[in-house]
């Protein structure tokens, strides 16, 4: 089990690799970049970026223990046909119109160099903050058996905590990996990790990627 809480995970002590997926929200450049569409927006994307070794280290024992690795990437079509009336006067607003920011097209998609993306693992891209909406997502893990999610990427309040959310309503059973997990506001990340934990563990449970880690590596031991 992996120390959490308010509770340890999963509920019943059984961890088991192959039911079990690391979800890494979002972690690209529009996101993480100095230059990106986080930072134009005039957020400080380092804190974003602080969580990148944590990351890391997390897909790398996921790997090893034999988890499935779904990376998800947010962005809309190069020639914007997917994107709404709103959602166009909402990119013009933010100054974007005549950019690739946000746009499948564009560097800032990308996943950072600093994350390894195996061949084995899957990428989910999507138009909408939760990985589910619009996505093939719900399709894989139940064709893959998952039942259990490891949820670690950016951010924390949106894109994370709407994908965890609907995770929770399809009956998934979820981990959020708090110092896995960041937002540009500080206060709406402590919140959103807070959120996880209230009426006892409504949206599953909360660990630190030390715990994490920990668990995983004993499970890679036993697969050896």
């Amino acid at each position: 089990m992996i120390k959490a809480i308010p509770f340890d995970f999963p509920y019943d002590g059984r961890l088991e690799p192959q039911h079990t997926a690391l979800l890494a929200i979002d972690l690209q450049e529009d996101f993480l970049s100095p230059t990106g569409y986080f930072a134009r927006k005039g957020y400080d994307p380092s804190p974003l970026r602080a969580i990148l070794p944590a990351a890391s280290r997390l897909i790398a024992a996921a790997r090893a223990a034999g988890l499935t690795i779904i990376h998800t990437r947010q962005g809309y079509r190069a020639d914007m046909a997917d994107m709404t009336p709103y959602e166009r006067w909402r990119r013009k607003r933010a100054g974007l119109d005549g950019t690739d920011v946000l746009l499948r097209s564009g560097p800032g998609f990308q996943i950072v160099s600093d994350i390894e993306v195996a061949p084995g693992d899957i990428i989910i891209d999507k138009t909408c903050n939760s990985a589910f909406t619009y996505t093939d997502l719900e399709l894989i893990l139940r064709a893959r058996g998952i039942t259990h999610l490891l949820f670690t990427g950016c951010t924390t309040d949106v894109c994370v905590h709407t994908t965890l959310r609907e995770a929770c309503d399809r009956n998934f059973q979820c981990l959020t990996i708090s110092d896995a997990c960041a937002s540009g506001d500080q206060y709406a990340h402590e919140a959103a990790l807070h959120m996880v934990t209230v009426e006892d563990g409504v949206f599953g449970a909360l660990a630190d990627s030390a715990a994490v880690i920990s668990a995983l590596a004993r499970l890679a031991v036993v697969a050896s």
